[in-house]
């Protein structure tokens, strides 16, 4: 048993960041990343930044993986079966993987992105297309919910009680 409970500790954490646009995702995750020194990475802007398939990026990921270094993720992770890949290339790297799920009101979110779009109907129309990408949690992925307007220290306490259970 006491073998089991040292293997654990020595388990790299990797930390998927999901939610709808503008909720505070990125904020979340290049905090969370300074106060923990762990490498964050957005796999959307890999994909993005490269012009990379999905294919490509999981492959990346499976490199960066290797590094055995607590990782932030945030990115390609819309949808169940997209986090659960993600999940299972993490664990075969011994992963200890949890996921955070960030709310954030329809309001709120359409606020943040006129303000970050400087357009109404451009705002609209990247949250429609975003949401519409967007799957809920499944119970069974046991997510860690967090409000996209409370402050990184209150988020910060609620994620590290969950990760203590």
């Amino acid at each position: 048993m006491e073998g089991k409970k040292s293997q654990q500790l020595s388990q790299p954490r990797a930390i998927l960041v999901f939610g709808a646009p503008a909720s505070g995702k990125t904020t979340f995750c290049e905090k969370f990343s300074q106060q923990f020194r762990a490498p964050y990475y957005n796999l959307n802007e890999i994909a993005e930044d490269q012009d990379f398939t999905r294919e490509k990026v999981l492959y990346v990921l499976d490199l960066i993986a290797r590094s055995g270094q607590n990782l932030i993720i945030e990115g390609m992770l819309n949808t169940e079966e997209e986090r659960e890949e993600i999940r299972k290339l993490l664990i075969e790297q011994n992963y200890n993987p949890s996921l955070i799920w960030i709310q954030t009101d329809v309001n709120t979110i359409k606020t943040r992105l006129k303000n970050r779009l400087k357009s109404v109907a451009k705002a609209k129309e990247e949250y429609d297309r975003k949401i519409a990408e967007l799957e809920a949690p499944a119970e069974s992925e046991r997510p860690i919910v967090l409000s996209g307007k409370h402050t990184f220290s209150t988020q910060l306490k609620h994620v590290l009680s969950q990760l203590a259970n």
